[in-house]
């Protein structure tokens, strides 16, 4: 089989700033949704800086939903994508609404659009091409298996809502683990 897909380089002005890593340490696949409208958005949403160290919050890696890839931060650098697992992980956004705008907004927690067969293609030959250039690469996991802390809602502060919900229901579980040659990992729940 040919491997056909293609990966528009578009570093963030910041990557240099982001700690280098062996890419022999990478073991885990994070799977997330942008929760915003399109991939120019979570651009500038990556492009802004949140960090001490000039950096921001980005994945490696953005699938719009018409199956283009981008690469944000290449795989020899840790980008800041998912609490305590972002030095071992590399981090797969899926461009899809999730919650936007009221992410944490009680009365609209869900999640309802599908992901589009083009991207989930296009997902499952990226994390082909990474296994075979990441030989420990055995794990994937989705945001929500991994930051499980709850918060207070937007709308109501007696009330508390997950933090991260993505990839959420409507992404297809059965079909990418069934291909992606990965075993999916959870974690126990965060303490509050």
């Amino acid at each position: 089989m040919t491997d056909s897909l293609t990966i528009h380089d578009q570093p963030l002005p910041y990557v240099d700033r982001l700690d280098a890593r062996d890419p022999a340490t990478i073991d885990l696949v994070v799977i997330h949704c942008t929760e915003l409208p399109d991939l120019a958005t979570a651009r500038a949403y990556g492009e802004r800086i949140v960090h001490a160290s000039g950096t921001g919050n980005s994945g490696h890696y953005y699938i719009d939903r018409d199956g283009s890839v981008s690469r944000y931060v290449p795989d020899t650098r840790v980008a800041h994508h998912v609490r305590d697992h972002n030095a071992h992980s590399v981090g797969i956004e899926l461009v899809n609404t999730g919650r936007y705008p009221d992410w944490l907004d009680s009365r609209k927690q869900a999640m309802t659009e599908p992901y589009p067969d083009a991207q989930i293609d296009a997902l499952l030959a990226l994390v082909a091409r990474l296994r075979a250039g990441l030989p420990g690469l055995h794990h994937i996991a989705g945001h929500e298996d991994l930051d499980t802390a709850l918060v207070a809602a937007s709308d109501d502060a007696t009330r508390q809502v997950h933090r991260k919900l993505d990839p959420g229901p409507m992404f297809p579980w059965p079909r990418v683990l069934a291909s992606c040659g990965l075993r999916r990992r959870a974690q126990a729940a965060t303490p509050l």
